[in-house]
């Protein structure tokens, strides 16, 4: 029996709370990850888990082998790294999920440098504009913008970025330029479903809220882009998300006076999991990209 993978196994197990769910991230058969537990239970002479309909609960036995594990693992891995040195990158496989747009503006057409550095090591990006959750889907590091619903995640501010009411010069052309927020609620708003349709705004101090509506409302910032880009209508949305069209000109700001509520973005790691060296480095290749 291979100790450290059945450790690591074991972790996975218990932070799953199924050897199906364990067996589907480690890329293994149900089979042998029941086997690989069944050794490791044999080889420490006690009972790890209990097993019943509920499905499956470390015992206080396993409870204190599973987080001992989880540091020793931990240790090994910052070891292992440490002992290889910068220049031998890391190895194994790192699974990030990421919002869809962020991540195919700013995050993939970069991953060739990180893989380069690191050529040992596979990279599975999960793209969701959805929160999902972290342990059950295996995740390593979630990239993650705005607040952070979990006060109980484990997180790391990487980037703080503005966000703006945009729209298409033609749109603008068709619809006129707002000159101020309440001039708003005259226009096509495109209204995205994890937003609130009330709009805030601050000038000098003084804080402005406008109601907006809008024929048209998405649930992907994918669909907010190809609406505002066909020129249906005004959005607000981060700079991020347009940084291309802004710095060629096809959408632009309005309302440049006003200042809208900035955006933060955030490395999450999975709560109760150990942070690993690669998801760690990861979340530092991001933050660096941010503030090139």
């Amino acid at each position: 029996m291979d100790r450290y993978q059945a450790m690591a196994t074991f972790i996975r197990v218990v932070e799953t709370g199924s050897f199906s769910a364990a067996a589907r991230q480690l890329g293994v058969g149900q089979p042998a990850v029941s086997k690989t537990i069944a050794q490791l239970e044999a080889h420490l002479q006690v009972s790890l888990i209990v097993r019943s309909t509920h499905g499956l609960t470390p015992t206080e036995a396993g409870q204190n082998f599973y987080e001992r594990a989880r540091n020793a693992i931990q240790e090994a891995d910052e070891a292992e790294l440490a002992a290889r040195g910068a220049g031998a990158g890391l190895s194994g496989r790192l699974r990030v999920s990421a919002a869809t747009t962020f991540a195919r503006l700013h995050i993939i057409p970069k991953l060739p440098r990180f893989m380069a550095e690191h050529p040992h090591l596979n990279v599975e990006i999960i793209l969701d504009d959805r929160l999902i959750d972290l342990v059950a889907e295996g995740i390593d590091v979630s990239i993650r913008m705005g607040t952070l619903a979990d006060s109980t995640a484990i997180a790391r501010k990487i980037a703080t970025g503005s966000r703006s009411v945009l729209a298409t010069p033609t749109y603008l052309e068709r619809a006129g330029i707002p000159r101020t927020p309440a001039d708003l609620t005259n226009h096509d708003a495109i209204i995205y479903s994890q937003l609130p349709s009330v709009w805030s705004f601050t000038q000098n101090g003084a804080a402005l809220s406008v109601s907006v509506s809008g024929r048209l409302k998405v649930s992907a910032a994918e669909g907010l882009r190809a609406a505002v880009l066909a020129d249906m209508g005004l959005s607000i949305a981060s700079d991020w998300m347009f940084a291309p069209e802004l710095e060629a000109g096809t959408v632009v700001r309005v309302l440049e006076a006003w200042s809208l509520p900035s955006i933060d973005l955030w490395a999450v790691f999975p709560s109760g999991r150990m942070k690993t060296a690669k998801a760690r480095l990861f979340a530092d290749f991001v933050e660096n990209l941010m503030s090139a």
